[in-house]
């Protein structure tokens, strides 16, 4: 329970960061009129704001056009969120608190904002040798990172340590 407090302001600190970002893609650079603004090019290597709605989950997986797609898929996401809080209330080292609070600020910030717009917004589009991995936002990579944490957590803590229950 002692990590319970880093673990929230984590999230926190994370769920602002994807909030803000966002708020200004949308309303201060309005990106959804320009669509794609170039950001760094090093040789093969780029990185470019391109706008893209994301009524689904991960890669666009599950993705609809159905009035109540976007409330089921926020539904879920709240969900993992509740049991990840119960999972970092019996956290018991620090990789793993920020971990589940990287993860948790994440999912908070795509649930807003399958309420607020019905689809998540999504931004970072970046591409090497004319290949683009999938467009995310600021709580994908939360989410993508908490979870690389906690995998490599599960695979390297030395025999005998703290395990975690969920």
């Amino acid at each position: 329970m002692k990590r319970l407090l880093p673990g929230l302001l984590f999230a926190a600190v994370l769920l602002v960061a994807d909030q803000i970002s966002k708020h200004w893609i949308l309303f201060g650079l309005n990106l959804p009129e320009l669509r794609t603004v170039p950001v760094l090019l090093v040789g093969p290597f780029g990185l470019d704001l391109t706008m893209v709605w994301n009524r689904g989950v991960t890669f666009g997986m599950f993705s609809g056009e159905g009035s109540w797609n976007h409330l089921a898929l926020a539904g879920v996401s709240a969900v993992i969120a509740v049991v990840l809080l119960r999972w970092l209330w019996k956290a018991e080292t620090t990789p793993v608190t920020l971990a589940l609070g990287s993860i948790i600020g994440g999912a908070i910030g795509n649930v807003i904002d399958r309420l607020r717009f019905g689809a998540v917004v999504d931004f970072i589009d970046t591409h090497a040798w004319g290949w683009h991995w999938y467009v995310f936002n600021v709580a994908d990579a939360g989410i993508v990172c908490g979870v690389l944490v906690l995998v490599l957590d599960a695979l390297f803590r030395p025999q005998g340590g703290a395990r975690q229950s969920a």
